[in-house]
């Protein structure tokens, strides 16, 4: 089993660091929200942030 962003990483063909750092990003806008398991960062998006800066 493969976790979401190594999947994505997979996908786009970056590094895991870039991916991690593309994800940091997003968290500190706020357009993502973080949960940690085990050693694994899982990432949903905040569908109402989205919202509103696509609105802005």
């Amino acid at each position: 089993m493969s976790s979401p962003a190594l999947r994505a990483r997979l996908k786009c063909g970056l590094a895991q660091s870039t991916v991690s750092s593309y994800m940091t990003t997003l968290e500190r806008a706020g357009l993502v929200q973080s949960t940690r398991v085990g050693k694994w960062t899982h990432y949903k998006r905040d569908e109402a942030r989205i919202r509103r800066v696509a609105e802005a």
